[in-house]
């Protein structure tokens, strides 16, 4: 074998730490632009 079953657990879970980092910074993001554009829909909703 060439990585042992204790390599394989610690890779998985740096990728499930990679990932829930960049869920995170989504939420974040969303949260704080979330009412920028829900404005811009309801502008344009308007103007239609």
């Amino acid at each position: 074998m060439l990585f042992s079953l204790k390599e394989r657990g610690q890779g998985m879970v740096e990728y499930a730490l990679i990932l829930v980092l960049v869920a995170v910074v989504v939420i974040v993001a969303l949260t704080a632009l979330g009412t920028n554009i829900s404005g811009i829909f309801s502008k344009v909703n308007t103007t239609m």
